[in-house]
């Protein structure tokens, strides 16, 4: 089945150019102009992948990727906006966004960008389980268990933390990560990931052993205290 976007762009010019260059590569795209149709939309449809303009009239898509999260985190957000500001970017990572592109963009980045989320999407190992100190960490779901419950995380956050689980013990370096999840060591994207670090020691606050630590302008190491 071809995969199923929904392209929410004000601009009506980019919006067609994007939703019919997509649609040549075998993509199905729904295309809405505003976040309020676009959540609408969102909570009557199944997509596999979400592209947000950030500057959208009636709710912008920092919002729109908030409540979008809030219905599921597993599903790749990508924004394209005009914003280049690290603020803007970091300020797009905490509202739940997996990467983005900043206008004017070419369609071949665009579409490397969506095959290099669905292919992660569908290629996810079966049964590829982690244990981290008291929580249990399953890749293919996204999903990490404690004994309180379980917490779903986003594709991204799901990548970094599987990285960091396969070289436990080891200083991974920041431009290792980056190329690992992001495909780049962009100065700007290796501010934004901090973000994402900060969501993963909030998540693995439920064991007090589990560590990720920062090396100061090196990388970071999963550590987790025997005692």
């Amino acid at each position: 089945m071809n995969a199923k976007i929904l392209l929410v762009e004000d601009d009506p010019n980019l919006g067609f150019v994007i939703k019919d260059n997509l649609g040549i590569k075998g993509y199905d795209v729904t295309l809405r102009s505003n976040g309020d149709d676009g959540l609408s939309t969102f909570s009557e449809k199944e997509f596999d992948l979400c592209i947000l303009d950030v500057m959208m009239p009636k709710k912008d898509g920092f919002t729109l990727a908030q409540q979008i999260r809030e219905k599921n985190q597993q599903i790749p957000i990508l924004f394209v906006t005009a914003k280049s500001m690290l603020e803007d970017k970091i300020a797009g990572f905490q509202s739940g966004g997996d990467d983005y592109l900043i206008k004017p963009f070419s369609m071949e980045e665009l579409c490397l960008r969506i095959e290099v989320f669905l292919r992660r999407s569908n290629l996810q190992p079966k049964e590829e389980e982690f244990t981290i100190g008291a929580l249990r960490f399953d890749c293919h779901n996204f999903t990490l268990h404690h004994n309180t419950g379980e917490k779903t995380l986003t594709q991204k956050e799901a990548e970094v933390l599987k990285l960091l689980c396969q070289n436990k013990d080891r200083v991974l370096k920041r431009e290792e990560i980056l190329k690992a999840v992001w495909g780049n060591d962009d100065y700007f994207l290796g501010r934004s990931m901090d973000v994402f670090i900060s969501k993963l020691r909030k998540y693995l606050k439920e064991d007090p052993r589990v560590q990720i630590v920062n090396y100061h302008g090196v990388g970071f190491r999963l550590e987790i205290d025997p005692a």
